[in-house]
């Protein structure tokens, strides 16, 4: 296979799991078929299998797509804040700040989350993909809870209050936010929650 051939397979593999990301979170994966997504790339269904050799592949594929990716936006973005702050409070503060501002200028508000779609779905999946998730999740406590420590450290807790249950608050609120915003119609609900766990965070370790 040539490197133009090559780049092509990969190209059409991205649209393919870019059009079952946007149904899956418009209409839930049960609801979305092979059919529809090799009409919207224009491929045949052969192609299809050529990429993911079923339905199952896909889900696969798509669900490591997307932890990844937020994984890397959580790098880069605290990785900023942390250029800018040497102190651990003060950089996830900003941190929480500027992903605040990223969800607010997302011009129709958050597509959603697919790691939450696929639990609201969990019977649709193997053991596998269900293991993926809940490691996504306690990967993103993990990633928040070391945070966290380190501000203790320095800012002891002016409450008693659980680590781990503040470190997923971050992914409560954001799921929480998501679903909320799309249900009122209001997009700046989730930056919104985004900065009153900022305030939360900062009178917890801080008392203002």
């Amino acid at each position: 296979m040539t490197n133009t051939e090559t780049k092509k397979g990969s190209a059409t593999r991205e649209l393919l799991l870019d059009a079952a990301e946007a149904a899956v979170l418009d209409k839930g994966f049960g609801a979305t078929s092979i059919e529809e997504l090799i009409s919207v790339v224009g491929i045949t269904k052969s192609g299809f299998f050529y990429h993911f050799k079923d339905k199952t592949a896909l889900a696969k594929a798509l669900l490591v797509r997307y932890v990844e990716r937020e994984s890397k936006m959580f790098d880069d973005l605290f990785g900023r804040a942390d250029e800018l702050n040497e102190d651990p409070l003060h950089g996830f503060l900003v941190g929480l700040k500027l992903l605040a501002e990223m969800m607010a200028d997302l011009p129709t508000g958050h597509p959603g989350c697919l790691v939450a779609a696929y639990c609201y779905q969990e019977r649709l999946f193997d053991k596998e993909i269900r293991a993926i998730n809940a490691t996504a999740m306690l990967n993103w406590r993990k990633r928040f809870r070391a945070r966290l420590d380190t501000i203790a450290e320095r800012y002891p807790p002016r409450i008693s209050a659980n680590l781990d249950d503040m470190a997923d608050m971050l992914s409560v609120i954001a799921d929480g936010g998501i679903i909320l915003s799309k249900a009122v119609g209001d997009k700046a609900i989730l930056p919104r929650q985004i900065m009153l766990y900022r305030d939360f965070i900062r009178t917890v370790f801080t008392g203002n």
